[in-house]
């Protein structure tokens, strides 16, 4: 395990197949799992498919990268991504390779606790039949736990309860109780409707009320993951920019996400850049993943950035990502596809905790790629425009003449002494027009 060097030098500059080969020599994977990854002779078959989905005709091709240079919590990984988008395989190793500075990413996560929520109506008293139902708590958790004796077994299962009312809806008031369910390694969408649809008759008797739906929510707000990084301002030197200019141009760049919705929407699809073919590739709900993590960063009543950079006091840019991350690596997708079984393989994680820290990590490297892209390209605009300047100045330009020299050259992007004293020739030549 300590042997693994996640950077594979040179990686983007073989074929397919090389690289294919190097991904093996990293992860000892076999020739069938190459396979898969590979997408040869069709990872997922018609058949497979159509037991997955209705009405299949075939099979729909995604193209599946590796990001390179992470280190988690000590530990060198290669993560599978499936996305059509370019630059975001490149930017997220590049981005990873700039963590990797600083020691690279660390992560931490919650217990993988997911809301199973049962509605309820016409209850006469709301605030009685809440006392009942949380007087109830034992007897409810105990039914619900009897539908999933796997899940208990492994530690997981119904933990607790909670009961929300609304005094008012556009159909009337409602109550609606929360069943809190460790899901351990499974996304648990199928083991919490169940729990739910088991104990809402139940909940009518105690209530004297009606239910209605009964489904998780995948505003998974208990099941978090966590990822931070720290970037020494050295190592986002670029073209000449200084590297405490680029963190200077990072951290204007994070605040605009974290004060405009505008902004921060745009933002937190970076984010997802990064999580979204990570999930695709392991066969998890990235739909459900997307819902929460944009209800999860409205949560303060104004959607704002699902990440905060911050400089320290040794001038380093310092990212930390915390979001919902509500997936498994058993059950669904995960077990029935492949090429996503292989790219769990390669991950090498041991649980769906961990594979939620590998996201985040994803994300946030992402992010980073992104806002440094945007930074420097507008810091090297800004130097380009006082470069052009100085240019100007030194073939003989003054006043207005230094800012349409400027102006011209960077236009062009040609900011060259020969092209100054060309267009400072022009301009002295075209008669004034007052």
């Amino acid at each position: 395990m300590g042997t693994r060097n996640s950077r594979l030098g040179g990686f983007y500059q073989l074929n397919p197949f090389e690289r294919l080969q190097a991904v093996k020599s990293f992860d000892g994977l076999n020739d069938e799992d190459l396979r898969q990854l590979h997408g040869g002779n069709g990872a997922l078959t018609v058949e497979r498919a159509d037991k997955m989905i209705e009405n299949v005709v075939g099979t729909f091709n995604l193209p599946l990268g590796i990001a390179t240079n992470f280190q988690i919590n000590g530990r060198d990984v290669l993560v599978p991504m499936v996305v059509e988008e370019p630059s975001i395989v490149a930017g997220a190793s590049y981005a990873a390779k700039l963590v990797r500075e600083g020691g690279g990413f660390q992560t931490s996560s919650t217990d993988p606790v997911m809301i199973g929520q049962i509605q309820l109506v016409n209850i006469a008293d709301p605030g009685r039949a809440r006392f009942d139902i949380l007087a109830h708590r034992e007897e409810l958790l105990a039914l619900a736990n009897r539908q999933s004796n796997s899940l208990l077994a492994l530690g997981g299962g119904a933990k607790d309860i909670e009961v929300r009312v609304f005094d008012s809806s556009p159909m009337g008031p409602m109550l609606v109780v929360h069943l809190l369910i460790d899901c351990r390694d499974a996304m648990g969408a199928n083991a919490i409707n169940t729990m739910a649809e088991a104990v809402a008759p139940l909940l009518e008797q105690i209530s004297g009320g009606r239910a209605y739906l009964r489904i998780l929510s995948n505003l998974s707000d208990r099941r978090l993951a966590r990822a931070r990084a720290v970037v020494p301002a050295r190592a986002l030197e670029r073209d000449g920019i200084p590297g405490d200019e680029v963190v200077e141009g990072i951290l204007w760049a994070y605040s605009f996400a974290a004060i405009d919705p505008y902004r921060a929407t745009t933002h937190n699809k970076g984010i997802l850049n990064g999580i979204d073919p990570v999930l695709i590739a392991t066969g998890n709900d990235w739909r459900a993943v997307e819902a929460g993590a944009h209800a999860y960063a409205a949560r303060s009543g104004q959607y704002t950035s699902l990440t905060v950079w911050e400089r320290d006091a040794h001038g380093n840019l310092v990212g930390t990502l915390e979001m919902p991350l509500a997936i498994g690596i058993v059950g669904g997708a995960t077990k029935v596809h492949p090429a996503a079984q292989a790219a769990l393989k390669l991950l090498n994680v041991k649980s769906a905790s961990e594979l939620a820290e590998v996201c985040a990590c994803a994300g946030l490297a992402s992010n980073l790629a992104a806002m440094r892209a945007l930074a420097t390209e507008g810091i090297q605009r800004g130097h380009m425009g006082l470069h052009a300047r100085q240019v100007a100045m030194a073939a003989g330009a003054h006043g207005a003449e230094i800012d349409e020299i400027a102006r011209r050259m960077v236009e062009e992007r040609q900011i060259k002494p020969a092209r100054a004293a060309l267009l400072l020739a022009e301009l002295r030549t075209v008669p004034n027009s007052n």
